[in-house]
Parts: C-alpha cells; sequence; structure tokens
C-alpha cells in the first residue's frame, strides 16, 4: 500500500490510479501469456502429437477471461481502498468473476471436445460420419453442465430447475416425436452402419444414389442425374435398402443374351467368354483377372437365354462395362455367324377362323 500511497502523492485523482492499475495489469498480464502460450505452441508443433497442441491452442481464450476476472477483482480491491465503491460492489464484482472464471473453464472444454472430435474424425469411420451429431451433443452437454454449475454457484437451487427441465423436456419430446425420431434414428444408422458417406444405395422406393451426408435429421443422397434425394432418417432405418458397396465395393454384372435354337452352344460359350474376358483386360471399369463364365438358363419362345458374369469395381461402373460388352460381343457374333434372334410369335389362323365364325352365327341368330 506504501506505493498507492506514493501514487496519491503525485496529485493523481483517485479513480484514475484505481483504473488505471488494473488496466496495466491486465495489458502485461494479456502480454506475458500471448508470449509464454506463443513459445508453447512453437514446441508443441515440433511434436507429433497433436493433444499438446490443441492445449495451447484451447488455452488463449479461456486464459484473457480469466486475466479479466482477476483483474476486476482488482479493481474493486482498488476502489474498496479509496473508498469510492458504492456498498454493493464487493458482491457483484465477486459474482462476475465467478462467472468469467465459470465461462472460462466452459470455453476450455468445449474447444478440447471440439478439436478432439476434429481431429479424430478424420481417422475414425463412425467419428467422420457422425462429426455433425458428436459436436451438437457433446457441445450441449458441456453448456449444459457449465450452466447448472454457475446457477449453483451464484446460490441458486438447481433441484427445482432440474425437475421443471424433467417435465419441460417430456413436453418438448411429445411436441418434437417426429424431429427426435429422425435425430435417434441417424444416431442408430451411425452406430449401426447399414450405410456409410459414400456409399451407392438403392432405397425401398426405387431411387439410387451415393449417400452425400447423414445429418441429425435426414439422409441426403445424390442421384446420378446430378439429382439430390432428402430423406427422413427414421424412413432411412425403418426400411429396406440396397447397398451396392458393402461388404465390398467390386460386384458381378450380369448380362443376359439369347442365342438361336440352331446355334452350337459349346462355340457360342467360348466365343462369348472370350469376348468377356477381353472386356475385362481392356477397360479400367473392369476387374482383370476375374474368371468370367456364363450360364445357360431357359429356353424361350425364340431364343435359348444364358447370363454373362463380369466384374466390376464400383456400381457404377456396370454401366460402362454392359456397353462395351454388348457392343464387341454383337460385333464378334456377326463374324462368326451366330445368331441374335429377333422375338417370334406364331398365329394359328384355323383357331382364329373359327373364333370368327363362331362370333358370326351369335349375331345372325340374335
Amino acid at each position: 500500500m506504501d506505493n498507492l500511497d506514493e501514487l496519491s502523492g503525485l496529485m493523481l485523482p483517485d479513480w484514475v490510479i484505481a483504473t488505471g492499475l488494473p488496466l496495466l495489469s491486465m495489458l502485461l498480464m494479456w502480454m506475458l501469456a500471448q508470449l509464454v502460450l506463443g513459445h508453447l505452441g512453437r514446441l508443441t508443433g515440433r511434436t507429433s502429437f497433436f493433444v499438446d497442441g490443441l492445449m495451447v491452442s484451447a488455452l488463449r481464450l479461456p486464459v484473457a477471461v480469466l486475466i479479466l476476472a482477476l483483474n476486476l477483482i482488482f479493481l474493486e480491491r482498488l476502489l474498496c481502498y479509496y473508498d469510492i465503491a458504492p456498498d454493493m460492489l464487493e458482491s457483484l464484482t465477486d459474482n462476475g468473476a465467478r462467472i468469467l472464471l465459470i465461462l472460462a473453464l466452459v470455453i476450455l472444454f468445449d474447444r478440447i471436445v471440439k478439436g478432439c472430435i476434429d481431429h479424430y474424425s478424420r481417422t475414425l469411420p463412425v467419428l467422420r460420419n457422425s462429426r455433425g451429431i458428436a459436436m451438437i451433443l457433446t457441445r450441449a452437454l458441456v453448456l449444459g453442465v457449465g450452466v447448472l454449475i454457475l446457477l449453483g454457484t451464484l446460490g441458486i437451487s438447481i433441484t427445482p430447475l432440474i425437475a421443471s427441465l424433467g417435465i419441460t423436456s417430456l413436453a418438448v419430446a411429445l411436441a418434437l416425436q417426429p424431429t427426435l425420431e429422425n435425430f435417434f434414428s441417424g444416431v442408430q444408422i451411425l452406430i449401426d452402419k447399414p450405410i456409410q458417406v459414400g456409399d451407392y444405395i438403392e432405397l425401398e422406393s426405387g431411387e439410387q444414389g451415393f449417400v452425400e451426408k447423414i445429418g441429425w435429421r435426414s439422409t441426403w443422397i445424390k442421384m446420378l442425374p446430378n439429382n439430390t434425394v432428402i430423406m427422413p432418417n427414421s424412413r432411412i432405418s425403418a426400411s429396406k435398402l440396397i447397398n451396392y458397396d458393402y461388404p465390398q465395393k467390386e460386384l458381378s454384372v450380369l448380362v443376359e443374351v439369347g442365342v438361336h435354337y440352331d446355334s452350337d452352344l459349346e462355340h457360342v460359350e467360348q466365343v462369348t467368354t472370350e469376348v468377356a474376358k477381353q472386356v475385362l483386360r481392356n477397360s479400367e471399369q473392369g476387374v482383370s483377372d476375374f474368371g468370367t463364365f456364363m450360364v445357360y438358363h431357359s429356353f424361350d419362345s425364340s431364343s435359348i437365354n444364358f447370363t454373362v458374369i463380369l466384374r466390376g469395381h464400383q456400381f457404377t461402373d456396370s454401366f460402362v462395362l454392359k456397353h462395351l460388352f454388348i457392343k464387341a460381343l454383337h460385333a464378334r457374333y456377326r463374324e462368326e455367324g451366330i445368331t441374335i434372334p429377333y422375338p417370334i410369335r406364331a398365329l394359328n389362323t384355323s383357331q382364329e377362323g373359327a373364333v370368327l365364325a363362331a362370333a358370326a352365327m351369335g349375331t345372325a341368330d340374335s
């Protein structure tokens, strides 16, 4: 206090000293904090761990808030020393310092949680697909706990508040039942992982496309025509769908073909498999080492039908493979003299004549 008396002897007003010293102190503490945190940031930048860098980055704003709280208390003590503070200032200052301290802790934990989610979402598939939902849940939890701690610190009983929140939550849950159903369906999709971002799927309603985003309310599916289907998560969770990328992206491509009844089936099989293997070897979309084959399966009205099994790297490759195979097979069949017959329909003229005669007789009798 002797130093304060010396400052008073310099003929400075008391209120200037009482407010100037905290401002100077806050400036010096902030500069020191920036210097220390900057040095720590350079040190942590040389390590392979992300936790130390995250802590240094997360401390910057909380430290600034903490400095503000400390100097707020310092200001209150100076005002009381010079007897220029109102009676209720001490209570307000204590409550303000508590609020700032809790705010600093909430900001610190919020930044740590956000940094951890951002880091692990790049390495963990389950977290990468659920980053948005995980961020909302964790940050809401941190904020909620911070508010409860703040109320308890200020002397406000939180027991009635928790009870009223329970009743309010029930009413809100009933009012927002469809939204909550979609939310928890999204959580179920992310945990069970029937689909993931990037998968090519087909919905029960017939739409096909790539899963672009799994949100907290809906799933976005980008179709091949560059349109987007937005489906509520509850519909996705309750419906039957086909995931063409599970358990792996490679899939069989089936092509239906028919040849004339007079064809040599052994020769047809040999030519067809040769063309199929050549297409798989020469196209980027085909799996070159796949042992392609064909199977006869039915006698149709005008042809003997069979299925050729090719192999593509992913579902969208099936369109190109079918295109290339049909062109190559048509050209090769023409060279080999293999006929792909037109549909044939036989007309029974005698039967048709009997029907017409019966109809004419019925008309004459009437």
